[in-house]
């Protein structure tokens, strides 16, 4: 097993309490950024551990903290992204269950080295049992001083709220997640101006996902040089990977980054190999929204080398022959997989899960869903299969937000790379599995 920094105390029992969390060491990290460090020394810092966005997009956090408005007079907020929704994802829930305090904490680093006096967790409304968990940490930290007015007589002020959605998937995306926590519905926002600068209530905004925020208390307390020591390339630390489909061992694993996908697959260290000793069929290695990739493209790249886990090997080839590891759902599918079915599926999610707001998105993943039902239950044409790819083209890019990009990926990539599954369906009037 590789370096453990979010998991390092996962099963110790009761780690949800304040006294637990504090006795492994935890909220040391605040005292000594709050005591020893400015703001600007914090956010410099995790620039150079080269930490980036744990929920899909991949963006230099550091960098990121950089664009915010620190001149501007209004009040700066730091929003954590917690509406965990991406199928096959669901390692940001595992954090606030059971280690909510480490949230908090990175919550409290982020906030001083913004500038930012109050902050919200927003959090995907199933997971209200969660919410519940992370009110009483909060209300723990409150107690103990690390929150609330003038903490630990250093006269920096945090106060920090939870606060649930009502279940869109939409509002993961950062505007819509914004709007909704306005109180209004959750639709994206046409950017620029970008939340740096026009964020919550109209003022400077940085929304990071759970898992960034919780790895902020390591590379705090260990340095930037200890955290950017691990992982491969441009791809620095570990990364939590949620692993399910037609494996031995589904679960959530914590990586060392550049680790290979042979090894995560097979070893017994992680996901065990295929179930029943059946044969690998594809992988969807980021969560529903990445491209899915064949069994001989997810081993290895177009070149023949191994394929690591990682965001520069997982995109090597673009999207011809590579994928992206997005928010690390990781999906395995076996032999006996239909590969149409499994896309009709992801098709009808992202058709129930858009706003509406974009005619593309609105109508492409309606028309896409009727066409693949079409051709899962038999009644396709081989026109239909050429007409999806072209769909999928006309919703790619000309969307607000990425959703539309999220339903048109999936389809494109299984057409490319298990067409002749399609075909098959075509010329059986059936489902072949």
């Amino acid at each position: 097993m590789g370096k453990q920094i979010l998991l390092k105390n996962i099963d110790v029992p009761g780690l949800a309490d304040f006294q637990v969390y504090r006795k492994l060491g935890g909220y040391t990290a605040v005292e000594k950024a709050l005591k020893t460090l400015s703001p600007d020394q914090i956010t410099e810092e995790v620039k150079k551990s080269g930490l980036k966005g744990r929920g899909g997009a991949g963006f230099p956090t550091g960098m990121k903290w950089s664009f915010i408005d620190k001149q501007s007079e209004k009040a700066k907020y730091l929003v954590c992204n917690y509406d965990e929704s991406e199928p096959g994802t669901f390692k940001d829930r595992h954090i606030g269950k059971l280690n909510p305090h480490q949230l908090i904490e990175g919550m409290i680093l982020g906030s001083y080295a913004l500038g930012a006096n109050t902050a919200y967790i927003y959090i995907r409304g199933e997971l209200f049992y969660v919410l519940k968990i992370l009110e009483k940490a909060i209300q723990e930290a409150y107690k103990n001083g690390f929150l609330g007015e003038n903490i630990l007589g250093t006269g920096y002020s945090l106060d920090l709220y939870c606060h649930p959605g009502a279940g869109a998937y939409i509002c993961g995306e950062e505007t819509a997640l914004l709007e909704s926590l306005e109180g209004k519905r959750g639709n994206p926002r046409i950017k620029p101006p970008f939340p740096a600068i026009v964020g919550l209530y109209g003022s400077p905004t940085v929304v990071n996902n759970v898992e960034t925020i919780a790895a902020l208390p390591w590379i705090v307390k260990n340095g930037y040089e200890a955290y950017a020591a691990i992982g491969i390339g441009n791809s620095k630390g570990t990364k939590l990977i949620s692993a399910c489909g037609h494996i031995n061992k589904p679960g959530i694993y914590e990586i060392e980054l550049g680790l290979p996908v042979e090894e995560f697959i097979y070893s017994d260290e992680y996901c065990g190999g295929i179930r029943n000793g059946n044969k690998l069929k594809a992988v969807v290695a980021g969560g529903s929204s990445v491209p899915i990739l064949p069994a001989s493209l997810i081993l290895k790249t177009a070149a023949g080398e191994p394929r690591l886990m990682s965001y520069e090997s997982l995109a090597e080839g673009g999207f011809q022959t590579g994928t992206m590891l997005g928010s690390g759902g990781f999906i395995v599918m076996d032999h006996t997989t239909c590969i149409v079915k499994n896309l009709l599926t992801f098709a009808r999610f992202y058709r129930h899960e858009s706003c509406g707001q974009c005619s593309p998105c609105r109508e492409g993943t309606s028309w896409m869903e009727k066409i693949l039902t079409r051709i899962e239950n038999g009644q396709g044409t081989m026109k239909d299969i050429d007409l999806l790819v072209d769909i999928a083209k006309h919703v790619e890019g000309n969307t607000i937000c990425p959703l539309g990009d999220a339903a048109a990926w999936p389809v494109a990539s299984a057409i490319r790379h298990f067409r002749e599954e399609f075909e098959e369906h075509v010329k059986l009037q059936k489902c072949p599995f």
